[in-house]
C-alpha cells in the first residue's frame, strides 16, 4: 500500500493518513488540508467498509514493516504499537456493526457534518466557494448516514431510545424550530461574501432540508423501531467500546471500585473546602449552590469569552519557562463560544497542521448570560492551558519528529482526557486555585469525573450499588438512578446533567477515560520520579511526555515510566 520502498512503521502510518483523508475529508479539514474543504465523507455502509478495508490493508503492511531493520527503535516501536492498537480496536467496532447504530447527542456522523463547518476556512471568496460545494454535499452525506442506520434496523442493531430522542431534538434546533426564519446552515451561510450570497443561500436551504428530512425519518421511522430497546449496552459491547476509547483491556470491576474509592476521597476533601466557603453548609453542593447565587461571576457572553481568553493567556505566560518550554506557535490559543444545538460540555479543537488555524476552546452557553467563576477556572485549565491545548498543539508542533498519524488521527481519548485532568490537578499542586471558591469548583469537577466512572460502568453493566454507598445501597444501576445520583452530587444545572447521562448512553466507555487516564499519568510520573530520584526534572518530564504523541493507556504508562 505504501509508495515508499521497504517502509518502516512511521511511513506506513503516514501513508494510512494520506489514504484516510481521501475517504474522510472531515478529518482532513481538522488537520487543515484545504483540498478537503469542499467535500464530506460517504457515511453509507459502503463508505464505512472502504475505511475498514484500508485499516485491514494497513495492518498487513505494518506486520511487514515491523520485521525490517530499524523497526525496533523507540520512535518506530511507539508508532507501530499505536497504529496496531488503534486499527484493531476500530475494526472490532466496525465488525460488530457499531457504525450502523451511531445515534446520540454528540460525535455521530450527523454532528460531524454540521460541526466541520465551524473549522472550515472562511476568509476568502475561494474559501466560501468551497463551502458552497460542501453545503451541496450535505444531503448526500445525510442520505448515506440514514442508509447505515436503516441497515442497522434490518440487522437488529438498534441505538438506544433516549439518545435517539435527544438527537431528534438537536436536529429540530438545527433545522430551525417553529417560527424561525432559517436553520443553522442558513445562518452560517449568511456570513458569506455578497458575490456568492445567492449560491450559498440555495445550498444552505438544501442542507437545512436534509437536516429536516433526517429528523423526520428518525422521528417517524427510526424512533418507533427502537422503542423498547435497552438504553444500556451490556458487558460485551461495553468492553469493546471501553477498549476503543481507552486503548487497553480494562478490568471493569476494578475500575468501578476505583471510581467509588475516588468518590469517597473527594467527598472528604469537598466537605472540608465547603466549610471555608459556607460554614455549617449541609453538604458541599449546598456551598456550591451558595456560590451560584453569591459567588464571583462573569456577566455577559462576550465578557466570559474574553475572561477565558485572559485566563489562558495568563497561564501560558506564567507556565512557559517554569513548568513547560513552549514553542511560539504553541503559545497561541483562542476562546470561542460554541454554536447552539450541541451537547452541554465545553470542548477543544486542535490547531491545523500548519497552525494557520489555532487551537480553540469552546464554551456552550446553553442560553445563559451569567457564569460562575468557580465552574470555569479548572475547566479552562482542562480545555485550554495546560490541558488539551498544550498537549495537542505540542503533538502538532513535533509531528515531523513523530509521525503525522501519532500527532492527529491516532489520538486515544483516555490519554488526552487523562492529561487534561492531570493538568487540573497540576494547577492545584502549583497553587493556581487561589481561593476556596476555585478549589471547591476544581474538586466538584474531579467528583464529576469519579461519578462518571461509577455510573457509566455501573448502569451499562447493571452493577450493584455497594453497601457503603450513601445512595440506594444494594440496588442495581439504571439510567434513572444514574441521573438522580449525578444531579444530587453535582453543581451542574438539570439540563447539563440530562445531557451528560445521554452522552454516556451515546458513547459507552468514553467518560471513564478522564479518571482512568489521570491515574495513568500520575502513576507514570511517580515511577519516573522514583527512577531518577533527586535528579527528577518535572519540566523536562512534562515536555518529553507531551512530545511522544498518542498512546493507549497500557502503552502510555509504560512509556511515561521510562522517561
Amino acid at each position: 500500500m505504501s509508495e515508499t520502498p521497504n517502509p518502516l512503521p512511521r511511513q506506513v502510518a503516514d501513508a494510512y493518513v494520506d489514504r484516510l483523508l481521501a475517504l474522510d475529508p472531515v478529518t482532513g479539514t481538522y488537520l487543515g488540508v484545504r483540498e478537503s474543504s469542499s467535500r464530506l465523507p460517504d457515511y453509507s455502509p459502503a463508505g464505512a467498509e472502504a475505511r475498514a478495508e484500508l485499516a485491514r490493508a494497513t495492518l498487513a503492511e505494518l506486520a511487514e514493516a515491523e520485521r525490517r531493520p530499524g523497526a525496533d527503535s523507540d520512535v518506530e516501536r511507539r508508532c507501530g504499537r499505536l497504529l496496531r492498537e488503534r486499527l484493531t480496536a476500530g475494526l472490532a467496532m466496525h465488525e460488530a456493526g457499531e457504525h450502523l447504530r451511531e445515534v446520540g447527542n454528540m460525535h455521530t456522523p450527523g454532528h460531524a457534518v454540521r460541526d466541520v463547518f465551524t473549522v472550515t476556512p472562511a476568509r476568502t471568496e475561494e474559501d466560501w466557494a468551497a463551502i458552497a460545494e460542501r453545503l451541496r454535499a450535505v444531503p448526500d452525506a445525510y442520505a448515506g448516514y440514514r442508509e447505515s442506520l436503516l441497515l442497522g434496523l434490518e440487522r437488529g442493531l438498534f441505538a438506544a431510545p433516549r439518545p435517539t430522542d435527544a438527537f431528534i431534538g438537536q436536529l429540530t434546533e438545527w433545522a430551525g424550530p417553529d417560527g424561525a426564519d432559517r436553520g443553522w446552515f442558513e445562518e452560517f451561510a449568511a456570513a458569506g461574501p455578497e458575490a456568492l450570497r445567492a449560491e450559498l443561500a440555495e445550498a444552505a436551504r438544501a442542507a437545512t432540508g436534509a437536516v429536516a428530512g433526517l429528523r423526520d425519518w428518525l422521528r417517524e421511522v427510526y424512533a418507533p423501531a427502537v422503542e423498547g430497546a435497552p438504553d444500556v449496552v451490556g458487558r460485551e459491547r461495553y468492553a469493546r467500546w471501553a477498549r476503543y476509547f481507552n486503548g487497553t483491556e480494562l478490568d471493569l470491576d476494578e475500575a468501578y471500585a476505583y471510581g467509588w474509592a475516588e468518590f469517597h476521597r473527594l467527598l472528604g476533601e469537598m466537605t472540608q473546602e465547603a466549610e471555608k466557603v459556607l460554614p455549617g453548609a449541609a453538604s458541599p453542593w449546598a456551598a456550591l449552590a451558595h456560590l451560584d447565587a453569591h459567588g464571583r461571576h462573569v456577566e455577559g457572553v462576550d465578557e466570559v469569552r474574553e475572561w477565558l481568553q485572559g485566563l489562558m493567556d495568563q497561564a501560558i505566560e506564567e507556565l512557559d519557562g517554569t513548568h513547560f518550554d513552549l514553542a511560539e506557535r504553541v503559545r497561541r490559543v483562542e476562546s470561542r463560544i460554541a454554536p447552539a444545538g450541541g451537547a452541554a460540555a465545553p470542548y477543544y479543537t486542535s490547531p491545523s497542521e500548519d497552525f494557520s488555524r489555532p487551537g480553540r476552546t469552546w464554551l456552550p452557553t446553553m442560553g445563559l448570560t451569567r457564569f460562575p467563576v468557580y465552574d470555569l477556572v479548572s475547566t479552562w485549565y482542562h480545555e485550554g492551558v495546560p490541558g488539551h491545548h498544550l498537549q495537542l498543539a505540542q503533538w502538532t508542533h513535533v509531528a515531523e519528529d513523530l509521525s503525522r498519524y501519532q500527532a492527529s488521527v491516532g489520538m486515544v481519548s483516555a490519554n488526552v482526557e487523562g492529561w487534561a485532568l492531570y493538568a487540573e490537578r497540576l494547577m492545584d499542586e502549583l497553587g493556581y486555585l487561589r481561593d476556596p471558591e476555585e478549589r471547591l469548583g476544581y474538586l466538584d469537577a474531579q467528583m464529576m469525573r469519579a461519578i462518571r466512572v461509577i455510573v457509566d460502568i455501573g448502569m451499562h453493566l447493571e452493577l450493584e450499588i455497594p453497601a457503603d454507598s450513601p445512595f440506594h445501597p444494594g440496588e442495581r444501576w439504571t439510567p434513572r438512578l444514574a441521573q438522580e445520583f449525578f444531579a444530587a452530587r453535582s453543581s451542574r444545572p438539570a439540563d447539563f446533567v440530562d445531557s451528560e447521562v445521554t452522552r454516556y448512553l451515546t458513547m459507552p466507555g468514553q467518560a471513564i477515560g478522564y479518571k482512568l487516564g489521570e491515574r495513568a499519568w500520575l502513576l507514570g510520573r511517580e515511577r519516573a520520579s522514583a527512577r531518577h530520584g533527586a535528579a527528577f526534572d518535572l519540566k523536562a518530564w512534562h515536555m518529553a511526555a507531551l512530545s511522544q504523541g498518542s498512546l493507549g493507556l497500557d502503552d502510555l504508562l509504560d512509556e511515561l515510566s521510562r522517561l
